[in-house]
Order: structure tokens, then sequence, then C-alpha cells
């Protein structure tokens, strides 16, 4: 018996849910679907599936060993896909990590024409505003702003730049003594990004003044856009990316405030880096999402 050809045969079963759909889907009589599972089952002694005139059900160990092998069949086609993956044109699944309104709002539209450009690239992609681990092999590419690589086993690329803006909608700033000074940020209501369990204060810097401020406020949160709403919605001063409020500002929705310094959380930079793992260098699915990036964020 061919193990592997059995163990095909038991999945295909299990996904088409009878023997019949099964051996129609292959092209195959349905006799030798059916032998081939029998053959299974006698070779490791246990029962797979619960069989009845109208559809087959996993039992509790066909479960486990169903789950077994699609891992089995997954790592396969992986290997398969390494193999290819040096070829002229990419193929195969690459596994993403992006950051949670970045990828929404900047690289999700455009994904499209990406795929289009490279029929036979599957995207498996997972939004994440935490510093993912490329070391236990989940993902293939992760992109990550404002910080570089968190271990000296990744790989760094730079994809683009990006500026932190100070916005607060009008009816906030209505009524309430003019900003003239980042100093008076302290007696505002400010709403901080959550950056893990250390705070990090506003730095400010024009020219040759840098102040680095302790702001306080009624919010805070780990995700962006929950900011951005709070500020819309009037509940005060948030430090926020370019691109996530660039169209807010335009409209008048929100205004920038201290326009002329420079912002940042702590001393945390304002690059747009893809981090992989060097096993990836010759990688062409990897190649040509950072590509696409540094198309996408080109000024």
């Amino acid at each position: 018996m061919d193990k592997l050809l059995a163990m095909k045969m038991f999945a295909a079963t299990v996904d088409a849910q009878g023997f019949s759909a099964a051996a129609r889907k292959l092209g195959l009589a349905t006799s030798s679907v059916t032998r081939l599972v029998d053959a299974l089952e006698a070779e490791l002694g246990a029962t797979l599936l619960n069989r009845s005139t109208r559809q087959v059900s996993l039992t509790e160990a066909g479960a486990r060993y169903y789950a077994r092998a699609r891992g089995i069949f997954e790592a396969l086609d992986e290997a398969d896909a390494s193999v290819a993956d040096r070829g002229e044109e990419p193929v195969g699944v690459l596994r993403l990590c992006l950051p949670v309104e970045f990828g929404r709002r900047v690289i999700a539209p455009h994904l499209g024409a990406f795929l289009a450009r490279h029929p036979a690239l599957e995207l498996d992609i997972d939004l994440s505003d935490r510093l993912d681990d490329l070391l236990d092999g989940r993902y293939d590419l992760s992109i990550r702003l404002g910080d570089p690589a968190p271990n000296d086993e990744l790989v760094c690329r730079p994809l683009g730049r990006f500026e932190r803006w100070l916005v607060a909608c009008p009816a906030y700033l209505r009524g309430r003594e003019t900003l003239a000074h980042p100093q008076q940020l302290m007696e505002h209501a400010c709403l901080r990004f959550r950056y893990g369990q250390k705070a990090r204060p506003w730095r400010l810097s024009r020219g040759q003044q840098v102040l680095e401020l302790d702001v306080s406020g009624p919010l805070r949160s780990a995700n962006a856009d929950l900011l951005r709403e709070a500020a819309l919605a009037g509940s005060g001063i948030a430090l926020l990316a370019d691109w996530l409020v660039r169209e807010d500002v335009a409209g008048g929705a929100l205004q920038r405030v201290f326009a002329d310094w420079q912002v940042s959380p702590g001393t945390a930079n304002d690059s747009i880096n893809a981090l992989y793992l060097p096993n990836h260098r010759g990688s062409r699915r990897v190649q040509a999402f950072i590509g696409f990036c540094e198309g996408l964020l080109a000024p």
C-alpha cells in the first residue's frame, strides 16, 4: 500500500464528506478510494471514519489523524514551494504579519494589483501591532513601524519613512487657550498609544530644542484607529501617524497642532521596515512583496 496516497484518499474523503464525492473530485472509481482508506485503517488498527449510507464522519481517532495528515500535506506543499521560490517567478504561500491599521489602510487597497501581477502567489496575512517573533517560522515577512529589528538574527530592510502628527478636532481646541508652546500639552487631555508596559514620553524637537513630556490623559490604547476616533470625537490631542489622519486633516475633521515640531513617542524613529530571516534572502516571494511595498511607499 502507498501510505501517502492512502492518507490523501482519506483526507479527500473527509473534505468531500463521502467516498463517492471524493472519487468524483479525484477522477477515480469509488471502489479505489474506499479500498485505500480501508487498507489504511487496517494498517493503523483503528477506525478513522464512521460510515453510513448517506455520509461519513470522523471518529475521535480519525479527527486526530486528519489533523496530523493535513499538517504533513501542508509541509510537503511548503517544501515544494521553497524550491520553486528560487525560480524566475514567485510561487507558493507568503505568510505576512502587518500592523493592523497600516495593513488595512495602506497595504490592503493595493493587494489586488499585487496578486494580479503574481498569479502563482498566495498571501496569508495576519494583522497585529505586537512585535511578533519571526524566529519560530510562523511568518516569512513582517512589517514594523518606527523600530528596527528587535533581534540581530533578523534581516531589517528599510522600505520608507512616515511622520507623526499631533492632532485634535476643532471642537476640542475651540474655547481653549491658544497652543503657543509644547509645554502646554501637559495641561491637555492627551490620547496615548500603549507600547507594552512601559510608558513613552512625547518627544518634540525643533532645531536645537528638544522637549520630552510625560503627558497624561483619559485614554490609552494599543490600537491607533481607536485613538483617532477618540480625537475625532473631541476627547483630546492624539499623536498619530500621518498616513492614518492625513485625510481627516485635509478635510478639516482634525487639525494639526505644533506642525513645525517633529514629534515621536520617546526615541522611536520614523522608519518602515521589512523583517525576515536570513534564509529568506533569496526568496522570490519575499523580494516581490518588498519591491511592491517600496514602490507603494516611495515619496
